[in-house]
């Protein structure tokens, strides 16, 4: 049996809660591949944070696959969020739907080009853009045969892993939006 758009609502307070839940357990996941001792050593080392309005400078130096990455995902984490708490299945819904998909396909297809991390090789962060990049096509295809739930849950988990979790480590000390935010 599946559910129909029509009586979609949105994003209830228990929802939230279980998203917020899976954005910890995602940091949790992010400690121990790190590894705790290793995060922990981090921590003690880290640089001060500063938090101050963005240094605009520092895009000047960067690659134009990094700026393509960093305006996707900004679009795609502003749409995305009023898509969770928003009412579902209406034509507003769907437009943005659409443009937070090609904005995360963007997104995920540009980081390939980003390999400033593991010193011009892919790194672990970019096993989030293959997932991204296969799961989209996954969700989208689930809400054209109105099957909610399970695009729901793609859709949430995409935007939980493909955007907060990659996001928070984007944020690390020594990456540019730690520069740009926090330095």
């Amino acid at each position: 049996m599946t559910e129909t758009a029509s009586n979609a609502a949105p994003m209830t307070p228990r929802a939230a809660m279980r998203l917020l839940l899976g954005c910890a357990v995602a940091m949790g996941i992010v400690v121990l591949a790190i590894g705790p001792g290793q995060f922990g050593a981090a921590m003690v080392h880290a640089p001060p944070i500063h938090p101050h309005a963005p240094d605009m400078s520092l895009l000047s130096h960067v690659s134009p696959a990094i700026r393509i990455h960093l305006v996707a995902v900004m679009i795609a984490l502003a749409i995305g969020a009023g898509l969770l708490i928003g009412v579902k299945g209406r034509t507003a819904h769907r437009v943005m739907g659409w443009i937070w998909v090609v904005s995360m396909m963007i997104g995920a297809v540009s980081s390939l080009f980003i390999k400033i991390v593991n010193h011009g090789h892919l790194s672990l962060i970019h096993l989030l853009a293959g997932w991204v990049i296969i799961a989209l096509p996954v969700a989208v295809f689930a809400a054209r045969k109105h099957r909610v739930r399970m695009h729901a849950r793609f859709m949430t988990g995409l935007f939980t892993g493909g955007l907060v979790l990659a996001g928070a480590m984007a944020f690390s000390p020594g990456r540019l939006m730690w520069d740009l935010f926090l330095r």
